[in-house]
């Protein structure tokens, strides 16, 4: 956390509520380089397009407030800058070694834009033009920037290739609004270096609907341990194939994240300390740990987040029987595992709710799964209309995705 300097005086609020959502930015090798950041006071505070002064300075008032060290685990922070926010340095509150100041489109380029631009560089801030287009009417800002972020929506495909040939040499290209690993893969080609769109939450599916034998015995796992009846010596079999999950899983079970009071020494031990809800949950984690080993980092931290944040906010829903928990960690295993949803469904037996929210189908828990994905996507609009429908505390989904961001950092650390 860093201390507000004389910037910072009337963005200082310590006790507003915060709502934050993260873009995670790639390199090409698809590890996490930076996060965008997108901040709201407050679930029916959304911002119009006339008042993005008001949502640049909340995402500054946040950050502070928040840890970058929390929100970006050391990664950059890339933080939405208005005209008025350059012009009266709002980004100075931010430590330069760790903020790329991103210009809107919205900004019109002129002297003094220029000069507030400089001046931020040389205190060491990254500069980035955000949703960048052919033609685009700050192209005078390009020798300053350091990235510029395409649109790759926005500008027609056979120009991406032009694009990074004329600023690549200058500035780092950023595809921005990546929504498939076939563009993923083809902006990479054409000489991109970062990257930011949903390409890596969608999986790269296999020819075949085979799960690839590397990642059987986890799928195994996963249907052993949700059996209405669990088979106890054959999930330790199960458990006992994988020496490096075995170790992972004594690890996570003795360590500070889970709190049992009595040391675990054995797989065994384990099964026999732990209840049924409590076997099922945590053979689950760590299976999905297991097969995310060769996947992104982000994604498996992704699930992990999704799984918390599902459990944490449940208590407003009815609950059932249901593990709301494992509705947030499956919510992303065919990304994981490289396979279709359906296909990995029919061979792990899960509740019936929870299969229909996952493939799509109506379901009492489509709800949660929509403001799961809404509150990681910063729609707002969609949070507010959910938690008014359901009676969830605003501040109890802000508090629950933090909450959920520091217990996933936790739990891969181990």
């Amino acid at each position: 956390m860093y201390p507000p300097g004389p910037a910072a005086r009337t963005l200082w609020r310590p006790h507003a509520t915060r709502f934050v959502a993260r873009q995670p930015i790639f390199t090409r090798d698809e590890r996490v380089f930076g996060y965008e950041l997108l901040f709201r006071e407050g679930l029916k505070a959304c911002f119009s397009a006339s008042d993005m002064e008001a949502a640049c300075r909340s995402t500054l008032d946040s950050s502070l407030l928040m840890g970058l060290d929390v929100l970006c685990g050391g990664s950059y922070a890339f933080i939405n800058c208005t005209r008025e926010a350059l012009l009266e340095g709002h980004a100075t509150v931010l430590p330069p070694r760790s903020t790329v100041v991103e210009v809107l489109e919205t900004v019109r380029p002129d002297a003094k834009v220029e000069e507030a631009c400089r001046s931020l560089k040389n205190s060491g801030y990254l500069i980035a033009l955000d949703d960048f287009v052919p033609d685009d009417p700050r192209s005078s800002l390009v020798p300053i920037a350091d990235f510029i972020k395409l649109d790759v929506i926005l500008t027609p495909r056979n120009q991406w290739r032009a694009m990074a040939a004329r600023y690549g040499p200058r500035v780092r290209m950023l595809a921005e609004k990546v929504e498939n690993r076939e563009d993923f893969l083809a902006t990479r080609n054409m000489g991109f270096v970062y990257f930011q769109g949903y390409f890596f939450e969608r999986p790269a599916v296999l020819s075949t609907t085979e799960i690839p034998p590397s990642q059987l015995n986890y799928v195994r796992m996963l249907h052993a341990v949700h059996q209405p009846a669990i088979d106890f010596g054959k999930l330790e079999a199960l458990i006992k194939q994988e020496a490096s999950l075995c170790y992972r899983l004594l690890r996570y079970l003795n360590s500070a994240v889970f709190g049992f009071a009595r040391e675990i020494r054995s797989v065994r031990h384990a099964l026999s300390m732990l209840g049924e809800g409590e076997i099922r949950r945590w053979i689950s984690l760590a299976a999905t740990v297991g097969a995310g080993q060769q996947r992104p980092a982000e994604l498996l931290q992704t699930a992990l987040v999704r799984a918390h944040f599902c459990e944490l906010v449940s208590g407003q829903l009815q609950r059932g029987e249901t593990d709301y928990f494992l509705l947030g960690l499956l919510s992303l295993l065919d990304a994981i595992l490289g396979v279709p949803m359906d296909t990995l469904l029919q061979r792990v037996p899960v509740d019936r709710e929870i299969k229909a929210a996952l493939l799509g189908m109506p379901s009492r828990l489509r709800p949660l799964y929509d403001l799961m994905l809404a509150q990681e996507n910063g729609d707002w609009g969609k949070c507010a209309e959910i938690a008014d429908r359901f009676h969830i505390p605003e501040q109890e989904i802000a508090e629950a995705y933090l909450k959920s961001i520091r217990w996933a950092r936790e739990v891969v650390a181990q």
